[in-house]
């Protein structure tokens, strides 16, 4: 994977300087869907023209998302022919479906001229066998695993630019590839397990509701679920931890569901190769992830600061915190951030910015919602 400084972008460039670009969101009823439709009314360059939709085709989106009243696209079904859309102007088609959902269509979609950024697990991995032991399906378009480009927005290099297929790193994954890879990338680890310990809200779990996300089930409790090597991030984790540092790192991935709608927190802890002290940790992060303009979405804090959920709601940002531990041979770093923004549609809009060729913060948050 490329060093992030080859990803430094200057601030946004106002709209008239970009044009406008036609936007097609598949399955914008969910939680990502509509958290992508919300981002991308207020980026300058998107004109979002069509919504997609397969239970409510013919209704509109206000209907199900009253937080966006003046939005009144009416939804439809996902065209038979994408070049119907492609016609209308849609120049990129944003897949928030369900996992193996979209995946035997996106060909269709390429062919017809429109870049795709899929929000799903369908091309996040390189290997069909992978696949099929992680989802539990065969993979309907094993060709073009390669030509998908894994968008780790921070870790991305030249492969980003310019891309027609963009597979859009998952929630978990996010926020322990941002605390691991500047450690792993540098050459610091001892070999031993990393262990990554994750909290996640319960949006994670997507819209349509289960048994283990109904309010009386997990109100009030915290429960792992899919640990160790039981979780399908797992696959994509372990992926692009090889493509950072020689040899197969090794990983314990222990994910909990706990009561609150959105949000990450990930404690991955790191064993070290030899002693580090706080001011060398913090120093390797910074030269990874530090943004002079200020609008880099990784953020570094102060020595002793910790990252909470709270404070990234909202925004497309990742916080990290680091604690030196173990007589310097151990580090943890703190992750937080929003699931369904920089884990999710945010970091796809962010993805889609760099593949334009325009500035990655173009049209999207920074700053988190306030904590009341």
């Amino acid at each position: 994977m490329t060093h992030p400084a080859a990803a430094i972008a200057p601030p946004p460039i106002p709209a008239a300087k970009i044009g406008r670009v036609g936007v097609g969101v598949l399955g914008a009823t969910g939680y990502a869907g509509a958290e992508l439709v919300r981002l991308l009314r207020g980026h300058p360059a998107a004109a979002v023209l069509a919504l997609g939709s397969r239970q409510h085709a013919g209704e509109l989106l206000s209907r199900h998302w009253p937080s966006m009243p003046d939005l009144d696209i009416r939804l439809e079904a996902e065209p038979e022919r994408p070049e119907a859309w492609r016609e209308r102007g849609v120049d990129v088609i944003f897949s928030a479906l369900p996992h193996t959902a979209f995946a035997s269509r996106a060909e269709a979609y390429l062919r017809a001229g429109l870049r795709v950024v899929d929000l799903s697990a369908d091309f996040r991995l390189r290997d069909a066998a992978e696949y099929r032991r992680r989802y539990g399906a065969e993979h309907p378009a094993p060709h073009l695993l390669d030509r998908a480009v894994y968008g780790l927005t921070e870790w991305c290099g030249p492969e980003l630019e310019a891309a027609e297929l963009i597979a859009n790193p998952g929630c978990y994954a996010t926020a322990v590839l941002l605390a691991a890879l500047p450690a792993l990338a540098g050459g610091w680890l001892s070999g031993a397990p990393i262990l990554a310990n994750a909290l996640s809200g319960v949006s994670g779990a997507g819209r349509t509701p289960s048994l283990s996300t109904h309010f009386v089930e997990c109100g009030g409790s915290a429960a792992p679920y899919k640990v160790a090597e039981d979780h399908p991030h797992m696959g994509e984790m372990l992926q692009a931890m090889r493509r950072a540092a020689e040899g197969t790192p090794s990983l314990v991935f222990n994910p909990h569901l706990v009561p609150m709608a959105r949000g990450i927190l990930a404690t991955v802890a790191l064993p070290l190769a030899r002693k580090i002290d706080p001011e060398q940790a913090r120093a390797l992060y910074l030269s990874r992830y530090s943004r002079g303009d200020e609008s880099g979405f990784v953020r570094v804090l102060e020595t002793g600061q910790l990252p909470e959920t709270r404070h990234v709601r909202g925004s497309n940002r990742c916080d990290l915190g680091l604690r030196v531990c173990g007589g310097g041979r151990q580090l943890l770093v703190f992750a937080a951030l929003d699931n369904l923004v920089k884990g999710a549609a945010g970091q796809a809009i962010q993805n889609w910015n760099r593949a334009q060729g325009w500035p990655e913060a173009t049209g999207l948050p920074l700053a988190g919602w306030t904590c009341a």
